[in-house]
């Protein structure tokens, strides 16, 4: 079986099976696809340890890091443990390479004043402004993932409840509220700006463009940088700067820990810890800097 047979059909299970996300499956799809083609037409399914050990070994020297090669044997990992549970094969060759050792990075967080700062940035005296305030304002409530922003439909929004149904990772499915203010700017976009940018062309999507598409994760993303840069927040951003703030400001305030991990659809607790270390890290920051003996 061809190395791109074996993948596709590795990707088909995985997306049946976890309901992962396209970027996930593209990131495999990257991995496998790389290390077939250091192979040099050996088959996928004839390898060994030593096999996995001398890519990653190459793939070191090419220049990446841990954080990346505990990535690419993740992707191993899942590869052939998928082929090992359909029983073409009778070993797992990724048993016993050990996982690089990687520390867990805090994600970065605004400050609620940086927060204030980047939502009142857009002008929302033109459309296109108004949808980006609403948008940013819609994030920071609710601390969705951009791509769970950009896929919203009509359907999903409860105006009466104040509420957005979200089918997350795994398909999951979460309610979570929306809050006065991000409501309030929502009711707006869609009286207001939707319209005026649509003009009476029609387009799924909640959130769209003055092409009458539904905005991308990639557009939006790019948004974001360059109203942070507007503002004047000189930081690394990730695209999930605003769903960093929106968890570790509840925790600030009291908010309860599985209330948060519910809010953000993690599946796992742990997950949803790192952001008590932010808070803690927050608290040292603020006694250093304002105690007499900090």
């Amino acid at each position: 079986m061809s190395p791109t047979f074996l993948i596709e059909q590795f990707l088909d299970a995985a997306w049946a099976e976890q309901g992962l996300s396209d970027n996930t499956l593209s990131a495999y799809r990257s991995d496998l696809s790389i290390f077939a083609k250091w192979l040099a037409g050996k088959s996928m399914l004839e390898v060994d340890g030593g096999d996995l050990s001398g890519f990653l070994a190459s793939r070191y020297k090419d220049g990446i890091g841990n954080r990346s090669s505990a990535r690419i044997l993740s992707s191993l990992r899942r590869f052939y443990g998928y082929y090992l549970r359909e029983n073409n094969l009778t070993i797992d060759p990724t048993a016993l390479i050990e996982s690089p050792h990687i520390g867990r990075p805090l994600p970065i967080s605004l400050s609620e004043q940086d927060v204030e700062l980047l939502l009142n940035t857009p002008e929302t005296t033109n459309p296109l402004g108004f949808r980006d305030k609403t948008m940013l304002e819609m994030l920071y409530a609710t601390g969705l993932r951009v791509s769970e922003l950009v896929t919203l439909k009509f359907e999903h929004i409860s105006f009466r409840q104040g509420v957005v149904r979200i089918i997350g990772k795994g398909n999951k499915e979460r309610l979570v509220p929306v809050g006065q203010e991000a409501m309030s700017w929502l009711e707006g976009y869609m009286e207001q700006a939707r319209k005026k940018l649509l003009r009476e062309r029609q387009c799924d999507y909640l959130f769209v463009t003055n092409r009458a598409d539904g905005m991308t994760r990639q557009a939006f993303w790019h948004i974001i940088k360059r109203h942070a840069k507007t503002a004047g927040i000189n930081k690394e951003l990730s695209p999930h700067t605003l769903r960093h703030a929106f968890a570790t400001h509840l925790l600030n305030h009291g908010a309860d820990l599985r209330v948060v991990q519910l809010l953000l659809g993690h599946s796992d607790l742990s997950t949803t810890q790192i952001y008590t270390h932010i808070a803690r890290e927050r608290l040292k920051e603020l006694h250093s800097k304002h105690h007499p003996r900090g």
